[in-house]
């Protein structure tokens, strides 16, 4: 992959509420233990990337898919001295349940059943996905994210298995969490937070890293990161949002931040402004612009054959089958 510098694009679309988008090339970018509230949906257009997944790394190369499931721990870091180029889809969970529910014969709770898929048409989807986003084709938007994401599921589809909380280390466990959730601005010590529970420091980590694949203070890390996240979305400034967390100041959000989402937080909140202003520009023309477009309305008579290929796709339609 020709390119000495890194760039990334964490972006929404207004047409495609609920589903984050990136594109991204890093060579050096490594991304730290993390999870996502959506699934992950990345395709390699260059290079390769290797990420740490359940306890192996796993090596994601040129066409090839990263498949991540919600409340999922991975990293990321480059796997050849290139680096990697690709282009990713995070749908929410819901959307993902709709489509299956309606598309596939899954039943329960619907994920990825391998981390990685070597298919290159559905690749090719992921990245059909962002260019609509980017000519503002919501029509082809919304048709190739459903169709990529019914053949990933018929692909690499299966129940998700649901999460019981059966031991008393993994009660222990969610009740650590939920006191660091509550008290992420100002969390406990380790050992003040396993007295509070009536339990050892080291039986308390073993326990959190066995029901949540890191140890607290990675957890609370990426807590602070997804609460961030909402606060920006909220229009609260990243300096606000630093403090509101628990980080000691901009640069200490900054530097977690891009380690997990890929772009610091003013570059995040930017695109997110960007995607407001548009829905507010769709939601309420103006009369001045409503009355343009009547002064303008007159029969038109089409010029082109009515069945030709949507510019943003570049796939034969007709034989799309999802």
């Amino acid at each position: 992959m020709a390119r000495s510098r890194e760039s990334a694009r964490h972006w929404q679309y207004a047409e495609l509420p609920g589903v984050d988008l990136l594109r991204a090339a890093y060579v050096r970018k490594t991304f730290v233990r993390h999870t996502h509230e959506h699934f992950v949906i990345a395709a390699v257009a260059e290079g390769a990337e290797v990420f740490r997944h359940q306890g192996s790394d796993v090596y994601v190369g040129t066409g090839a898919l990263a498949l991540v499931n919600p409340d999922t721990p991975h990293t990321g870091r480059a796997g050849v001295p290139e680096g990697w180029r690709y282009g990713a889809v995070y749908p929410l969970p819901e959307l993902v349940a709709e489509i299956a529910s309606e598309t596939t014969s899954l039943r329960g709770v619907p994920g990825f059943v391998s981390p990685v898929l070597e298919d290159a048409y559905s690749a090719g989807l992921v990245h059909q996905v962002l260019r609509a986003t980017d000519e503002g084709n919501a029509l082809a938007a919304d048709t190739l994210l459903r169709v990529a994401v019914t053949r990933l599921l018929r692909l690499n589809g299966g129940p998700l298995p649901q999460r019981e909380v059966r031991t008393a280390g993994a009660r222990i466990a969610a009740r650590a969490r939920g006191v660091l959730e509550e008290r992420m601005a100002d969390p406990p010590t380790l050992e003040r937070l396993a007295r509070e529970l009536g339990t050892s420091p080291f039986a308390l980590l073993r326990a959190f890293r066995d029901a949540f694949g890191m140890p607290p203070h990675a957890w609370l890390t990426d807590a602070r990161v997804r609460r961030a996240r909402r606060l920006l979305d909220g229009g609260t400034t990243p300096a606000e949002a630093a403090l509101a967390v628990g980080f000691t100041d901009q640069p200490h959000l900054n530097r977690h931040f891009a380690r997990i989402v890929g772009v610091p937080p003013g570059a995040y909140q930017r695109e997110r402004k960007n995607v407001q202003d548009a829905r507010g520009r769709l939601l309420l023309p103006s009369d001045t612009w409503q009355n343009r477009q009547r002064s303008q309305t007159r029969t038109y008579t089409p010029t082109e054959p009515e069945n030709r290929t949507p510019p943003s796709s570049g796939t034969d339609w007709a034989s799309v089958s999802p």
